[in-house]
């Protein structure tokens, strides 16, 4: 009892002494070891040194628990002033006894991971850290290969916690002679303090491991890298981008994926495999090829894609730019772009497909960005018939949208539909905007000297004046001018009913409605294919492209003719003229083309740029000579269809027959004469509604916004 009263004073007196006297006993008898063994062959799991370290690890977590929060206790006093963390280092860089180098880093890091107090400012911790950081990764497939991920990972989130922590990893070395070109170009202008010699070999030994065999420590691998380049020190992201093979790592993995797909795929197959995600699908190796050839190589490739993409997206800013311009010149430019000039139809087909589902899965902004440069050149001056191919690929991909292959054709209006709905306003600038800035499509000559037929039509169009459907107040003066009812609101006294905004949108409306002739419609005889449904996407359509484009300060009304300069020629871009080609060919080339084409016009016409819709969607404008405008193109192809209908007997029963069958409604029978014509009339009435649609959706958003 007397012995028993002792210890418990002695526990009053000094509570942290016995911790201490334990956390000694146990660091000694490891010491001892090494002193007295003569046989260090055999492993460490036959000697008591992973039952010492574990105890050492329990005595230091206790001790923090017992104590006010960020003091440093006696124990953790003589872990760092004995400097136990560089012998340990010593012993596991030796492996002596053989497994200890497993043993030292499972201590390293549960001890970073248990004790909640800043360790890695301390000398004696973050300088024999850096030492063990090297010795990862140095042995592909090694035994220690899951410890030396573990600790990598525990450093990195520690540094995620304290950022300005990572400057102790980066070191000083002379300066390595392979400096990447795209990084050196885009970092030259970023501002750091340190000079260009440091070595980061956190960075470097869990780029080593992302070449492991094991799916798992890859994945981890590459985790601990993400948490790395999203620390915001500039020196780190300069480091990281200059001195590591990091940008190498991305785009040489991205390229061999790529490389090893097959030439020819089923653009549906690209276009429908899963949707994939860089840490889970990637090493998933279940068998795939019963699917259709290629897909595990497909999914391979896109989950690295992703894995680049939210890479991009958490990197700091200038680290994101660099890594982004990496896979622009050796992915984009050096491997996908001769695939997509070449000359074979199957290679144009399959590497288009593969393109389009690039391009719908990047979402971070500099990757996005760098890929759009690729794709559509840097340029923002008006285009003209002159500079038209000046950008050599976003020309051969716009003549793709009219490609004697339909497949091919198809397959670039859709990659084309997906670009245009990306949150980039680049895009709409260079395919469309830089055309119709200066509004130049407008007839620029006084009223009283236009000649009588104009009403926005070329000599050789159709002259709406003379059709009753169109004869009904069409007096300029009697109208909004421009497209101003779009940011008008209706006016409150009934007076004003000649310039009503709502009039006049009622009459935009019409105007597309009644531009296909009664005996073309076949859609009032079929339900649900009704105006109103059209509304109702608008509508929602609508409302997320506003979100697409709401940082881009487009609101407000079209530029003032006085700031304008009508007198320069007007172009209507490359990307505009293939589509009206297109469109004006409406009659005859196939239904699925014809869908695409429209689909691609009623997007561009969803944007809410006072140009566009102008431009799109004003069936009133005074067009210059010589110009169309969709409207015109439209009434082109109503003029060729009223001739044409004279010349086919019983008409509207066979288009009536033939729109059944593409709902379904009707089995496949006989052949129909005359079937792309037919479903070309289809095609044009669900287009006409859907604009009209669009227009009526806009002018009421502009109507509720206006003060």
């Amino acid at each position: 009892a007397s012995e028993l009263n002792k210890v418990i004073a002695r526990h009053a007196l000094a509570p942290s002494l016995p911790l201490q006297e334990d956390f000694v006993y146990h660091w000694k008898a490891i010491t001892h070891y090494y002193i007295e063994t003569s046989d260090d062959k055999a492993p460490v799991t036959d000697t008591n040194i992973p039952s010492h370290l574990e105890q050492m690890l329990d005595i230091l977590t206790q001790e923090e628990r017992e104590r006010e929060s960020g003091e440093t206790g006696p124990c953790m006093e003589y872990l760092l002033h004995h400097k136990i963390l560089e012998t340990l280092y010593t012993l596991g860089k030796a492996d002596c006894p053989p497994g200890m180098k497993q043993q030292v880093l499972t201590f390293y890091t549960k001890l970073l991971a248990h004790i909640r107090q800043p360790l890695l400012p301390h000398i004696n911790v973050h300088r024999p850290v850096l030492k063990l950081i090297r010795l990862c990764g140095e042995v592909l497939t090694a035994p220690t290969e899951n410890e030396e991920i573990q600790f990598l990972c525990i450093v990195c989130a520690k540094l995620k916690q304290d950022p300005y922590l990572v400057n102790f990893f980066l070191e000083n070395k002379s300066k390595r002679p392979e400096i990447k070109k795209a990084a050196a170009a885009a970092s030259s202008s970023s501002p750091t303090s340190n000079n260009n010699s440091n070595n980061y070999n956190l960075v470097t030994s869990l780029l080593n491991l992302t070449k492991s065999p094991d799916g798992r420590i890859v994945v981890k691998a590459c985790e601990g890298l993400m948490l790395l380049v999203s620390l915001p020190e500039p020196a780190a992201a300069k480091c990281l981008t200059e001195n590591t093979d990091l940008c190498e790592l991305l785009t040489d993995r991205l390229v061999s994926f790529y490389k090893a797909l097959p030439q020819s795929m089923d653009p549906l197959d690209i276009e429908t495999v899963e949707s994939v995600n860089w840490g889970l699908d990637v090493y998933n190796l279940k068998e795939d090829a019963a699917v259709f050839t290629g897909k595990r190589a497909l999914i391979s490739f896109l989950s690295w894609l992703d894995y680049c993409d939210q890479l991009i997206k958490e990197a700091q800013k200038s680290a994101a730019a660099v890594i982004a311009k990496a896979v622009r010149e050796s992915f984009f430019v050096s491997v996908m772009e001769p695939q997509l000039m070449q000359t074979s139809e199957v290679g144009i087909l399959t590497s288009t497909a593969l393109l389009n589902r690039i391009i719908r899965q990047v979402t971070s902004e500099a990757l996005l960005q760098e890929m759009i440069y690729f794709l559509l050149g840097e340029e923002r001056e008006p285009e003209t018939q002159a500079n038209m191919a000046q950008n050599p690929l976003r020309h051969r991909l716009i003549e793709h949208c009219d490609h004697l292959s339909d497949e091919i054709s198809i397959m670039t209006l859709r990659l084309f539909e997906q670009l245009i709905q990306k949150p980039n306003q680049h895009i709409l600038h260079s395919l469309l905007l830089r055309s119709l800035e200066e509004r130049n499509y407008l007839e620029n000559k006084p009223q009283d000297e236009r000649e009588p037929l104009e009403n926005g039509q070329p000599h050789d169009a159709v002259d709406l004046e003379e059709d009753p459907l169109f004869a009904d107040d069409l007096s300029p003066d009697s109208r909004l001018s421009g497209s101003d009812w779009l940011s008008s609101s209706p006016p409150q006294s009934p007076d004003h009913s000649k310039c009503d905004g709502k009039t006049e949108v009622h009459k935009i409306v019409n105007s597309f409605l009644c531009l296909v002739p009664d005996e073309a419609k076949s859609s009032y005889h079929v339900e649900g294919t009704g105006y109103d449904t059209y509304l109702r996407d608008a509508h929602r359509q609508f409302r997320d492209y506003c979100g697409v484009c709401q940082r881009w300060d487009w609101r407000g009304n079209p530029k003032p003719f006085e700031k304008c300069n009508l007198d320069s020629p007007f172009f209507e871009g490359h990307f505009l003229k293939v589509l009206f080609d297109r469109m004006g060919r409406i009659l005859d080339q196939p239904y699925e083309v014809n869908l695409q084409v429209t689909a691609v016009l009623s997007k561009l016409s969803l944007f809410p740029h006072p140009h566009l819709h102008e431009y799109l969607l004003d069936p009133y404008i005074n067009l210059a000579p010589g110009c169309r405008s969709l409207f015109s193109v439209i009434v082109r192809v109503v003029g060729d269809l009223m001739l044409r209908i004279q010349r086919i007997s019983d008409f509207t029963p066979k288009l009536l027959l033939v729109r059944k069958r593409l709902l379904g409604l009707e089995p496949e029978g006989i052949n129909v004469d005359h079937m792309t014509l037919l479903e070309g009339v289809i095609v044009l009435e669900e287009f006409c509604k859907e604009l009209a649609a669009i227009a009526f959706v806009k002018y009421h958003a502009a109507a509720s916004s206006s003060p």
